[in-house]
């Protein structure tokens, strides 16, 4: 009963917004990875979006305004993940603050003798655990380069479902934490040793050497390639491939993603 009832306020609350066909239209061509959507994906995904936008509080950080684009954007980003698990993996926190470009954050740490060590963090988004999510927006997609900032920290939000922020997201009954753990343990390890290689040569990874930071970043930072470059990750770690494949209900290297459909 508290399920339906969620789902017809989050229905109710979506038709309100008025969002034309070309501003979805728009919205979509600026996300070329969504082109291997299905019409019944895309109608789907639309209604999650709206879904999205309606429920969470919405922040304009330094005075960036917050327009229809911008909120259709992140919302269709955010939600690709989830199309398939339905709009609940986002319970639990409702804020989506928006920063005009990349914002820094005061760091303390203290390391192993005991000192602290205050400094000034610039990054591009960040996921705080049951607390909001923090997005740098770029007007020219290329100042940021080939980074996702909107599926990077949704999956960490993801991650986050387990209790910790370790790269495993709550598991569903039909897949196994070990074939997880083994698939990315070994697929991280491998990854660390390529970026040292790559360094050492003054060479690149084909992907972000940011996901060798640590196995959260891994997870996110693979999350991003399964949904922009699917065929790279196959090729580069075919085993994560299918860990995420199984994971997120999708299939992004088929035409379209045919995979059963968990309503929100």
């Amino acid at each position: 009963m508290l399920d339906a009832w969620r789902n017809w306020r989050r229905r109710r609350a979506a038709r309100q917004l008025d969002i034309s066909a070309a501003q979805w239209r728009e919205a979509e061509y600026a996300l070329p990875f969504l082109d291997r959507l299905g019409d019944d994906e895309r109608r789907r995904l639309r209604e999650l979006a709206c879904a999205f936008i309606a429920e969470k509080e919405w922040h304009g950080a330094r005075g960036l305004r917050l327009t229809v684009p911008i909120q259709l954007s992140i919302a269709l980003q955010a939600c690709l993940p989830i199309l398939n698990l339905g709009l609940d993996w986002y319970r639990g926190w409702v804020g989506v603050v928006v920063y005009p470009g990349d914002f820094v954050i005061s760091r303390r740490i203290v390391d192993a003798d005991g000192i602290v060590h205050e400094y000034d963090d610039p990054v591009l988004g960040e996921a705080w655990e049951d607390g909001p999510v923090l997005l740098s927006w770029f007007d020219h997609p290329e100042e940021v380069g080939d980074v996702s900032i909107v599926i990077h920290e949704f999956a960490h939000k993801l991650d986050m479902t387990n209790g910790a922020t370790d790269g495993m997201p709550a598991l569903p009954a039909d897949m196994s934490q070990a074939d997880w753990s083994a698939a990315f343990s070994a697929a991280y390890a491998d990854f660390r040793r390529r970026v040292r290689a790559a360094e050492m040569r003054g060479g690149q990874t084909a992907i972000d050497p940011y996901a060798a930071e640590h196995p959260s970043e891994f997870f996110a930072v693979t999350s991003e390639v399964f949904f922009e470059a699917p065929d790279l990750l196959f090729e580069e770690y075919p085993a994560v491939y299918e860990q995420l494949r199984r994971f997120y209900r999708q299939e992004p290297r088929a035409p379209h993603f045919a995979v059963a459909s968990q309503q929100t």
